[in-house]
């Protein structure tokens, strides 16, 4: 697959990204380079990763544990310790293997460090192969608040190589699929139909759906890099998403869902509200529902859950002046942002949800 480059990074696809990353390394004369693991990525991905690579030089290793209950502060600060224990300078190099949790906060632990060292994301989820690891969005969680702290920094470099999707436990798929389910709704009415219907596929077409939502994406983040205005439609479906992902990380009574899992119902909710605040049409509205829920199932909510997710909902980033700022859809590909909704009709979105 043919590179594509953006502004400040360039993105890598499979056999092209270790001849990139190596020739990268050999001419930049870093001090040190480093290579941030999960628990995971570390059984399963380091070995691998570190047989492509063709330095010499020695590589430190530094591992956090999975999951996204440790993306904190607390777990930058055991690896500022580590970086500045193992020798780490300006002069260093972060490479983020791993999931979506891995290339946000391995971001901004490179982004502080000595005020900015380079870093590197090598994506190993497909999550974050289309979302998490282009654009430049780095940083923690605050509690259960999703990614309150954080900058907008690119990276060097990312290298999607596919191969990694192979580590991948289902669900983990599944939570990348949404990403690239939202990339149709707001952006291509082709790519959704595409993406709606996956019975056919075959892992090379995977490939080259991963390549489209990664366009898109680029596509996005390159005319609004800090998010003033169309880069706001990425987070369709996340208002809400993100408060039912907090809601049921930190109500120890509720399955912890997925980023994706979690986004997916969001962009069912919104697309009720699309209908009914900006006409979106029925036909497509029940479509996205029939699609969602064929990969997603449907998660249990009741009104006592419904109140507090909507509570949830005034600490959203693109929130402003006390307003709460949805995304929402004229048309598939046809997207309003900043729209205010009442509660009541959230109320009735979470119904339309759950019915048959």
């Amino acid at each position: 697959m043919e590179s594509i480059i953006a502004k400040e990074y360039a993105i890598h696809f499979n056999s092209n990204c270790y001849s990139k990353l190596n020739n990268y390394i050999n001419k930049s004369n870093f001090s040190k380079i480093f290579v941030l693991v999960d628990t995971n990525t570390h059984e399963h991905c380091l070995g691998y990763f570190l047989s492509k690579l063709t330095t010499s030089q020695n590589i430190e290793i530094i591992e956090i544990e999975a999951g996204e209950v440790n993306k904190t502060i607390n777990t930058c600060v055991g690896a500022w310790d580590a970086l500045s224990n193992l020798g780490g300078d300006r002069k260093s190099l972060i490479i983020n293997l791993g999931g979506g949790v891995v290339t946000d906060l391995g971001g901004f632990v490179a982004t502080c460090f000595k005020r900015g060292i380079k870093f590197i994301n090598v994506p190993t989820s497909l999550l974050a192969m289309v979302d998490a690891s282009i654009g430049g969005k780095t940083g923690v969680d605050l509690g259960a608040l999703k990614n309150q702290i954080g900058v907008i920094n690119c990276s060097d470099m990312v290298l999607v190589d596919t191969k990694f999707l192979e580590t991948l436990p289902q669900n983990e798929m599944r939570s990348g699929l949404a990403e690239m389910l939202k990339h149709g709704l707001i952006q291509d009415e082709s790519y959704w139909h595409k993406m709606s219907d996956l019975s056919k596929f075959t892992l090379d077409d995977l490939d080259n759906l991963i390549y489209e939502s990664i366009i898109i994406k680029k596509s996005v983040v390159t005319q609004d890099p800090n998010e003033n205005g169309l880069r706001k439609t990425l987070n369709y479906g996340h208002t809400l998403g993100h408060a039912i992902e907090s809601y049921c990380l930190s109500n120890n009574k509720k399955e912890t869902l997925l980023h994706g899992e979690a986004i997916a119902i969001g962009m069912i909710l919104a697309s009720y509200i699309s209908h009914k605040l900006l006409d979106f049409p029925k036909e497509k509205l029940k479509n996205i529902k029939s699609a969602i829920q064929n990969i997603y199932g449907v998660v249990a909510f009741d009104k006592k859950d419904y109140n507090a997710i909507i509570e949830l909902m005034k600490f959203d980033k693109k929130n402003t002046h006390g307003n709460i700022n949805f995304v929402l859809l004229k048309d598939i590909g046809v997207t309003k942002i900043n729209c205010q909704v009442e509660n009541t009709l959230i109320l009735k979105a979470f119904n339309y949800y759950k019915s048959n």
